[in-house]
């Protein structure tokens, strides 16, 4: 299991449109990844579990990646994150 802490950044937080992008993207990562804020927590795969998280700019996420391939997936979520989200 890899974790890493993101602050959001996008104006909109991780609502509608951010969050279809980021879930659609979760779903071609083959390791599980979970989001955490504020108490609340979500599969990064379901749509409406991100939303529900209502995450808005400044929220700090915490993300936790595992699986077979998790050192490398947890890069690529990181990365991703840094530059959409």
């Amino acid at each position: 299991m890899k974790t890493f802490t993101h602050v959001i950044k996008d104006p909109v937080g991780l609502h509608a449109r951010p969050a279809a992008d980021f879930v659609t993207f979760a779903k071609t990562i083959s390791s599980e990844i979970r989001l955490e804020c504020a108490g609340k927590s979500a599969d990064a795969k379901r749509l409406m579990q991100v939303m529900a998280m209502g995450a808005g700019c400044g929220s700090q996420l915490t993300v936790t990646v595992s699986g077979e391939t998790e050192q490398s997936d947890c890069s690529v979520v990181e990365s991703y994150m840094k530059d959409h989200v």
